[in-house]
């Protein structure tokens, strides 16, 4: 097989060529060089990939080619390619793709997601789409509300597969996959792929050739990572701190809650750090505002939750910095991916308190390495922990209840005796002196009025 160096060898139609050729892309990626041509042949599909390695493009090119090439007898206005997406920020960026790539053609997409008003999604419904791109939720609903069918449906992508099982998605998932046609073109792609993911792909794909770019632990590897032991009180000061350093110059901050992102988004801003926000609370608008600025320089850093983690596809990332560890290592990896794309360098930073300790072990784990320790903040509450653990046994008692275990401590009580003669000093019949700390202290105080 004629190994593929640019686009013009996959044979796309000229009018897709000519919009690839004015975003000014050449050369394909590893993914697209590898899936284009089987997708070209409609054969199933399993990709295994993460964002940020032109797997978009990959399933994008060929839908658009078929399309083009294979019009409908009869104008119809239900969809003919579906692509499924776990979250908004992805659905509209995947529908970006068709919009570049398919601008020459004459052909409908449209993009629906929640969080919005439906009413315009319905209305470019109503006037016909050749693809769609859609959220489940909101899919789910505009087919309850018979808007929408999806028999008539040639090309299917599940994309992100293991994010939608991790969103919860795996029963909507299930009842599109019902009311597709059993005929048709599948695309399956997970950057992960758990036991659930396959037993989807099982249930959906037919004969599928499998493929797989940028394996997890080459994606780690690229990054120059680092985890700072903080007590949880320490986090904020030190965050600040990290951003007086002019290197990170676009920064995307990882917090476990809605809350807690709100908090790290107010401390930043406070600190004269222009900053986006994304979460699951924030509307539509403002979350695309966010991103946008963030794209464009206007703002430094980008708060983000783990459900926004994947749709942050945005160029020359230079740092991530995870406040608060995930509680699924899979999304420390998703993470720490917003950076290094496209053989790019980047740097993850992970504050880690005591209590976050179970959760580094879970992610060095899975990523199959030790995450090196920055000497600078090497956990001071190692140190305290450990004193306080040796004088544990002691809690409550008094200085002079350290007799056992110091000889300095001994001196003033052997003083009086010769050695030798140290535990005639103890009542016929009592146990010595070092074996029982509570009739030593009684011993003790008597000795000494």
């Amino acid at each position: 097989m004629q190994k593929i160096t640019n686009f013009l060898q996959f044979g796309l139609h000229p009018q897709i060529q000519k919009a690839i050729d004015e975003s000014g892309y050449t050369s394909p990626t590893p993914i697209q060089t590898q899936a284009i041509p089987l997708l070209l042949q409609t054969r199933d599909l399993i990709g295994c990939a993460q964002t940020g390695t032109g797997k978009t493009a990959a399933f994008a090119l060929p839908i658009l080619h078929h399309l083009t090439n294979h019009r409908r007898q009869l104008e119809q206005k239900k969809p003919r390619a579906l692509v499924l997406t776990p979250t908004r920020e992805l659905a509209i960026q995947v529908s970006e793709n068709f919009q570049t790539y398919g601008k020459y053609l004459n052909l409908k997409h449209s993009v629906i997601f929640g969080g919005v008003g439906q009413s315009p999604q319905v209305k470019s419904l109503s006037s016909g789409v050749d693809i769609l791109v859609a959220t489940p939720g909101r899919l789910i609903d505009l087919i309850n509300q018979k808007y929408l069918k999806l028999d008539s449906v040639e090309t299917f992508v599940l994309d992100e597969a293991d994010r939608m099982l991790d969103m919860g998605f795996i029963h909507a998932i299930k009842k599109v996959l019902n009311l597709l046609p059993s005929k048709r073109h599948n695309l399956f792609f997970s950057a992960t792929m758990p036991p659930e993911v396959e037993k989807i792909a099982k249930s959906m794909l037919v004969d599928p050739v499998r493929i797989e770019v940028t394996p997890e632990s080459t994606t780690v590897e690229k990054i120059n990572q680092s985890v700072l032991f903080l007590d949880k009180e320490k986090k904020k000061e030190v965050l600040v701190s990290l951003f007086q350093n002019k290197d990170l110059k676009k920064v995307v901050v990882f917090t476990k809650t809605k809350h807690g992102a709100n908090k790290v988004a107010e401390l930043l801003q406070k600190r004269g750090i222009s900053v986006g926000i994304i979460h699951g609370n924030k509307s539509q608008t403002a979350r695309q505002t966010s991103l946008e600025n963030f794209r464009t320089g206007k703002a430094r850093a980008l708060v983000a939750t783990d459900i926004a983690a994947r749709g942050i596809d945005v160029d020359g990332v230079t740092h991530v910095i995870n406040y608060e560890l995930p509680n699924v290592p899979e999304s420390y990896v998703h993470r720490i991916g917003r950076t290094a794309r496209a053989g790019a360098e980047g740097v993850a930073i992970s504050f880690c308190d005591r209590e976050e300790r179970p959760l580094l072990k879970d992610i060095e784990k899975k990523i199959g390495k030790q995450i090196p320790v920055d000497q600078n903040y090497s956990f001071p509450a190692e140190q305290t922990a450990d004193k306080t653990k040796k004088s544990q046994p002691n809690q409550g008692h008094t200085k002079q209840n350290h007799v056992p275990s110091g000889k300095k401590e001994n001196k003033p009580f052997v003083k009086k005796e010769e050695k030798g003669q140290k535990r005639e000093n103890f009542p016929s019949g009592k146990k010595p002196f070092r074996k029982k700390a509570s009739f030593s202290n009684k011993r003790f105080r008597s000795d000494s009025k």
